[in-house]
């Protein structure tokens, strides 16, 4: 369920880009989760062909996915279904140029099109390169080789099947023969993760890159993309399926910006700079080429690279060069960094262990923010998991009664932590009553409503300095001054999104 903060800030979105119409459908998806047609008709109260045109225009930008369901007598009838993650990666598309920008330089313009029109196909791709080079130097084949670079490293992937058929009984009876299995064990998927896994393409479909033209080739004497110069398959090279490439011509095939390759890339660099004030001097180079060695992006949880990558990045960079062996083992050790199980010699960072400790860290930040140090010593205490009775949090913290008493009224009352009352028995004195306390697990999804909220209200205000330039009423130059202070706030802000919502 999206908060509603969530929601206000998706339509927000949508709506700067698309305009209101877009907005009230993506809203009513948003609100309502997967309809008809007829019934996206009937509750946004707008003609059946404006609301047709505009869940083409959120089909187009991947922020609503239609399936075909099985509903009462057949034939299956067709929903839509609003994709709340993909509105939202609306915020960080700058974030996400600047990933490829760093990595494929070369290949910025072709992603920058796939952000900007949703879905391509290859050959309007080339159409708006060539159309951006005023000389006309740019070929073909030049741009096919960038392209299948962004294909070999997974920024771009074909587009889902556009309406697969999901039969939520059917997926009911197959969780039915898995209950012997823990839940602890077993994921719980929202409707909207289990269409888009129905609807995405197997690997070998959604990463094979574009066919060389031989004949091309040998008029422009570049080498087949199967050998691209400087391009690293860091996943296995997926031959190109013959028959599928008969029967599907590529100015057919849609193409996608991978929002969850950016997601993963935007995770590594968040955990390696939130680690970065906490190294010891000397230690921000052998850091940073750990990362830059990572073997695999398979693993989204975790960072694995070779001790012989790492040397490799290090030997770069400056002083990297004169540092032994054991002191680069030490360091990673110190880091945190534990030895892998599949090669001795490589070195494996945990991301999801980083991440959840961030996300702790922010939410004791916060409770210290508002009800101060002692608030802040309850708490971490109490965030535990485990139920802890008055006297002993009294006990633990060292704080005095009355303020371990009001404090704990405080965060109950504000629903960062529960109470329950237990009835115990004592030496000499019989039965006696006592209360327990522990954090409440719904805090969380609090917090992430709070950073919504946060979020539009930072996005209405740079639209209010967008108005005022418009207008032209006030000094230019401070107005463009405040309106560029508030994207950047926006954009920090969003890695605390991310944080809770994404990572």
């Amino acid at each position: 369920m999206v908060p509603q903060h969530g929601i206000l800030l998706a339509v927000n979105l949508i709506s700067d880009h698309f305009g209101p119409l877009v907005a009230k459908v993506c809203e009513c998806l948003l609100r309502h989760g997967a309809l008809q047609l007829p019934e996206i008709v009937r509750r946004v109260k707008l003609p059946r062909g404006q609301v047709k045109n505009t869940l083409l225009i959120l089909i187009q930008h991947n922020c609503v996915q239609a399936f075909s369901s099985p509903k009462g007598k057949p034939p299956p009838v067709t929903l839509y279904l609003a994709i709340f993650d993909n509105v939202l990666h609306r915020l960080r598309f700058s974030k996400f140029l600047a990933v490829v920008r760093a990595d494929i330089p070369e290949s910025e313009d072709l992603i920058e099109g796939l952000l900007q029109n949703g879905r391509l196909t290859f050959d309007q791709l080339v159409e708006r390169t060539i159309s951006k080079v005023q000389d006309g130097t740019t070929r073909r084949e030049e741009i096919r080789l960038n392209f299948n670079k962004l294909v070999y490293a997974r920024y771009v992937e074909r587009c889902p099947k556009p309406e697969p058929f999901f039969h939520p009984l059917g997926d009911e009876e197959q969780t039915s023969a898995r209950k012997k299995v823990p839940k602890t064990v077993e994921e719980v998927l929202s409707l909207v993760k289990k269409v888009i896994d129905i609807a995405t393409l197997s690997d070998p479909e959604r990463f094979s890159e574009i066919p060389y033209s031989m004949e091309d080739a040998s008029n422009a004497n570049v080498c087949p993309p199967k050998a691209v110069s400087g391009a690293k398959r860091k996943h296995g090279a997926f031959e190109m399926d013959e028959e599928l490439n008969s029967t599907i011509p590529e100015n057919e095939v849609l193409w996608r910006a991978n929002f969850e390759k950016f997601i993963v890339c935007l995770k590594k660099k968040f955990c390696a700079d939130r680690k970065k004030p906490k190294l010891k001097v000397g230690t921000h180079t052998i850091w940073e080429s750990f990362f830059e060695a990572n073997l695999t992006d398979k693993d989204t949880n975790s960072v694995t690279s070779s001790i012989n990558g790492i040397l490799e990045k290090l030997g770069q960079k400056e002083g990297g060069a004169a540092m032994t062996l054991d002191q680069i083992t030490k360091v990673l050790e110190e880091l945190q960094c534990t030895t892998s199980t599949d090669d001795p010699e490589a070195f494996t960072f945990d991301l999801r262990q980083m991440v959840e400790a961030c996300k702790n860290e922010e939410i004791e930040s916060l409770v210290k923010m508002t009800y101060g140090q002692e608030a802040f010593t309850i708490f971490r205490l109490l965030a535990q998991g485990r139920p802890v009775e008055t006297d002993q949090i009294i006990d633990t913290t060292i704080l005095d009664k009355q303020i371990v008493h009001s404090t704990l009224y405080r965060l109950w009352k504000d629903d960062y932590i529960d109470t329950a009352e237990k009835v115990g028995s004592t030496p000499g004195t019989g039965y006696a009553q006592f209360f327990v306390w522990r954090a409440k697990n719904t805090f969380r999804e609090k917090h992430i409503d709070k950073l919504y909220h946060t979020a539009l209200n930072l996005r209405l205000m740079v639209n209010c300095m967008a108005e005022l330039l418009l207008e032209g009423s006030m000094d230019e130059t401070k107005v463009k001054n405040r309106k560029n202070v508030l994207i950047l706030m926006l954009a920090r802000h969003d890695d605390s999104v991310m944080l809770f919502h994404g990572f």
